[in-house]
């Protein structure tokens, strides 16, 4: 089993924001594996959903993003799972907008939903990083201004096939392993 952990802030103010793409490719995911329905558990909403024949769980920590392992610790206790079997999904600054990588385990960069994460379960998840690119230079405000607010207009224009690659990568990692998904992935966007 693998579990989906879609990084975000809660709430209806923070949806369409960048910080919250991880919970855009996590709901995504479920409603394109007609999993469901949503329920509140783990200080979150959890969804069960099955992708390339295999069983997943999908948890949205309704915690705010710093207080993400609150949730993602139970939740994976509760099913017996090891880090390396959670997957986070999660917005990525260092990466073109659109642009996705997947790694398994490293630092968390400055991002405070992973280190949380990472205190409460362990070192050691897999990562699913959604380029969401640099504030512009001509951008008022610092780096967390830039992600909590919403798309710009031709990001929005592009954030859906963005949300379906991002399925298809998850979609590979459950049918045929991160080394195989990495692979693929990595090289579609190397092209």
């Amino acid at each position: 089993m693998i579990l989906l952990v879609g990084l975000g802030n809660p709430g209806a103010r923070y949806a369409a924001t960048r910080h919250n793409v991880g919970v855009m490719v996590a709901e995504r995911a479920v409603e394109v594996a007609g999993g469901g329905p949503w329920r509140e558990k783990f200080n979150g909403r959890l969804a069960s959903l099955s992708l390339g024949g295999q069983p997943l769980a999908a948890l949205c920590p309704e915690t705010f993003m710093n207080e993400s392992g609150r949730s993602v610790q139970p939740c994976a206790a509760f099913y017996k799972l090891e880090p390396s079997q959670v997957l986070l999904i999660h917005d990525e600054l260092d990466l073109p907008f659109g642009e996705l990588r997947m790694k398994q385990g490293g630092g968390d960069a400055g991002h405070r939903g992973i280190r949380s994460v990472s205190e409460h379960l362990g070192p050691g998840t897999a990562r699913l990083r959604v380029g969401i690119g640099r504030p512009p230079p001509e951008f008022r405000g610092d780096v967390a201004d830039f992600v909590l607010q919403a798309f710009a207009p031709q990001e929005r224009a592009a954030l859906d096939e963005v949300l379906a690659r991002s399925v298809e990568a998850i979609t590979l990692l459950a049918s045929r392993g991160l080394p195989a998904a990495m692979n693929v992935i990595h090289q579609r966007t190397s092209r």
